[in-house]
């Protein structure tokens, strides 16, 4: 008999809890860490996240639901951090390297760590000793909220070690979510921060009053924008039309769930990056992504035009009408 896999989900918000629901489809036993005292409370009694996807039903027979880090990492073999990337830091405030011996952390994190300028893979790596073949990243394309809706989805698992990323698919394929493994964690990593950064643009093109015919000839060129910078950073073989690239792209760019370009669309409206942020509450990755993707670039010098407009939106309080005029030249 196939003993159940033990797993740990770091985070509570949409994201964390469409994973809770994935795993709970399969025969695991999950603990799920929240920082918040007062949405775990509620869980434990009524068996539903009051923040989140508040229709996903919570098994207590499956799922165990704590507060404390260092318990809920305590007895599982898979750590899944599923926190916005300028959290995980504070969620594992006091976690030790050797508490992660003998663990796989997989990244449901689609940013990188603001002003280290780190992908979450490397950051796990370096800070808690953990093993490259036993680190993973979890790619869309994948909204938490269809997810909710148990509509059909998509993920793909990537990891240096193709047989850990066959694993961790294993763990994550069920009733409506079919997944897949690929080698190129890189690769698939960077793929999944920069479509944050062009969802905004879109957002913002968008919310300026630019139509369809724009936003198809601005994702195309985000495209090749995204396959220079990632051959340039690791090159290697890949076929950037498969779904973790170029589909994970497409449903973020073009989604009403998307928060990285509902974020986007309120800045081309005129709100400023704080009000933005405010009427959102919720984190949109891209906006610190696109600080360290561009500080990185600072040393390739990689032509891209669409994420240096986002960037001097965002950072620079360029006008984004002066800013989008200004890619309108360059676009092809």
């Amino acid at each position: 008999m196939i003993q159940p896999a033990r797993i740990t989900v770091v985070g509570g918000g949409s994201w964390a809890t469409a994973i809770i629901k994935i795993l709970s489809e399969g025969n695991n036993h999950i603990r799920w860490w929240l920082r918040s005292q007062q949405d775990a409370e509620y869980i434990k009694k009524f068996h539903h996240n009051p923040s989140y996807l508040s229709d996903v039903q919570i098994s207590p027979r499956k799922v165990r639901v704590c507060t404390k880090i260092k318990e809920a990492l305590s007895v599982s073999d898979h750590v899944i951090l599923a926190v916005p990337a300028a959290f995980i830091g504070d969620a594992l405030e006091g976690v030790k390297p050797e508490q992660l011996a003998g663990k796989s952390v997989i990244s449901a994190i689609k940013g990188m760590i603001p002003g280290k300028n780190q992908l979450i893979t490397d950051w796990a790596e370096q800070a808690f000793s953990v093993p490259a073949e036993r680190i993973a990243v979890i790619a869309g394309p994948c909204h938490a909220e269809e997810v909710a809706l148990e509509k059909q989805s998509y993920l793909t698992i990537a990891s240096q070690n193709l047989a850990f990323a066959a694993e961790v698919a294993g763990l994550l394929n069920g009733r409506f979510v079919q997944t897949s493994a690929l080698g190129d964690i890189y690769g698939v990593e960077y793929c999944a921060v920069m479509k944050n950064i062009i969802a905004l643009a879109c957002g913002i093109t968008h919310g300026l009053g630019y139509g369809d015919n724009f936003q198809a000839v601005l994702v195309s060129n985000a495209m090749q924008e995204i396959r220079r910078f990632v051959d340039t950073l690791f090159p290697m073989q890949r076929d950037l039309s498969a779904s973790a690239y170029l589909g994970d792209l497409l449903v973020t760019a073009y989604s009403p769930f998307s928060r990285n370009r509902t974020f986007g669309h309120l800045i081309g409206r005129g709100y400023s990056v704080q009000s933005a942020q405010m009427e959102m509450n919720m984190i949109a990755e891209g906006y610190y992504a696109v600080k360290s993707i561009h500080e990185i670039n600072q040393q390739y010098g990689v032509p891209m035009p669409i994420v240096e407009m986002v960037y001097t939106v965002l950072y620079e309080k360029t006008s984004p009408v002066w800013a989008t005029n200004k890619l309108k030249t360059v676009l092809k």
